[in-house]
């Protein structure tokens, strides 16, 4: 073993907390605890190196779990995140390592041996400019976050501009004429309320599956019942019948911004939609019920995505149709397709789990608080590929 090995391992302790970061995390306590384990970590390294004479393997799997689980990994909340954390570890604390074969980013590899101030500064010569590549997400990371970016700009700038500069000179519109126009084209798409009673009249048959159906119909006429009830009263206080109250000020605000009103995302499904968009998925949704409720027999295909609970049933990289595996997306293919995907219970003992990437189903992009289920998706790269590159499935985009 290198004489460098106590030095590289003590300069891997702050490994975890940069690599976390660069997924835009902050798992790691406050820097004096930080500092603290740090100098713990390598005491206890360089004592045991200097126990065994130097002439005993590296224990790369003790490190690993010494960071993984207890300095760094016990301060992991999330398990996703965790996982990340330890395919880090997998990638970068190997023998290769100490052999000058590890690539620690494309074109980067890891250093000779070298004292403090020389990894300062071979970091500083050969580290290459900043890009997605290098933290091992696809260049269409970096596209989609410029996008949402941008977006945000300009949203922020027009919610800044007075109420009355709005509406461009010549237009001959006032903000509420713009506003009554999109309620009255809301209203117009706007379907009925399910009759539930008449639909549970169609079966005695209180199967998981109607069961399910029934609660989608109820949460949907909640929230048609919202919007059709604050639209109204919106309209009212347009044409000066009602006082407008902070709520339909509200209303009336995000109606122009083509935002969707707090009102109806408290009682809706997770999404990241405009409201046109988001009045379109809606109607979706709705045509997807109607189709259900006619007769109450499940669907051959079940839209997932479409349900306000999809654990009632149970990005990053493309699937290749060729192949049958996920593969590497194709530049500027921000948001590929997935196809029908067929689900069917097996034993635990048969379930095979070579080349498998454990992909995580997320409602939204928000991904966290909107995690669905694993889905295991064949690979022939190894899954730390698509661990790094934060690959995951979205039922909405």
């Amino acid at each position: 073993m290198h004489a460098a090995a106590s030095v590289r391992i003590d300069a891997l302790c702050a490994g975890p907390a940069m690599t976390s970061r660069s997924h835009d995390r902050d798992v790691i306590a406050g820097p004096s605890h930080k500092a603290s384990m740090r100098t713990e970590a390598a005491a206890c390294t360089a004592e045991r190196w200097e126990d065994s004479g130097g002439n005993h393997k590296v224990p790369w799997e003790d490190l690993r779990y010494l960071f993984g689980e207890i300095m760094y990994g016990g301060h992991i909340t999330d398990d996703w995140d965790r996982r990340l954390c330890q395919t880090y570890l997998e990638e970068f604390m190997s023998p290769a390592l100490l052999d000058g074969e590890l690539s620690l980013a494309p074109g980067f590899l890891a250093p000779p041996n070298l004292d403090y101030i020389g990894y300062h500064t071979y970091i500083d010569d050969m580290l290459p400019p900043e890009n997605p590549v290098l933290y091992g997400l696809h260049p269409n990371a970096e596209i989609e976050f410029l996008t949402v970016t941008s977006d945000n700009l300009f949203k922020t700038i027009l919610e800044m501009q007075p109420k009355d500069t709005l509406i461009g000179e010549g237009s001959g519109m006032s903000v509420e004429e713009k506003v009554k126009n999109i309620i009255d084209e809301i209203l117009e798409k706007l379907p009925e309320e399910y009759n539930l009673q008449e639909i549970m009249q169609k079966t005695t048959e209180r199967s998981p599956y109607i069961l399910v159906c029934f609660q989608e119909c109820e949460r949907m006429n909640v929230l048609m019942s919202e919007i059709r009830r604050s639209l109204k009263e919106l309209d009212l206080g347009l044409k000066g019948e009602l006082t407008i109250s902070s709520d339909m000020e509200a209303l009336q605000l995000a109606l122009y911004y083509d935002s969707v009103p707090d009102s109806w995302t408290r009682l809706a499904y997770p999404s990241t939609f405009g409201l046109g968009h988001w009045i379109s998925d809606l109607l979706l949704r709705c045509r997807e019920l109607d189709m259900w409720t006619q007769d109450l027999v499940l669907p051959a295909v079940v839209w997932l995505s479409g349900f306000f609970n999809p654990q009632s049933f149970l990005t990053g990289a493309r699937w290749d149709m060729q192949t049958g595996v996920i593969s590497e997306a194709r530049l500027k293919e921000l948001n590929p397709s997935m196809p029908v995907i067929y689900v069917r219970a097996i034993p635990i003992d048969k379930q095979d789990l070579k080349n498998v990437y454990e992909c995580p189903l997320y409602k939204t992009k928000i991904r966290g608080p909107t995690y669905v289920w694993t889905f295991n998706l064949k690979t022939k790269e190894k899954p730390a590929k698509w661990v790094l590159a934060g690959v995951a499935l979205l039922l909405a985009v």
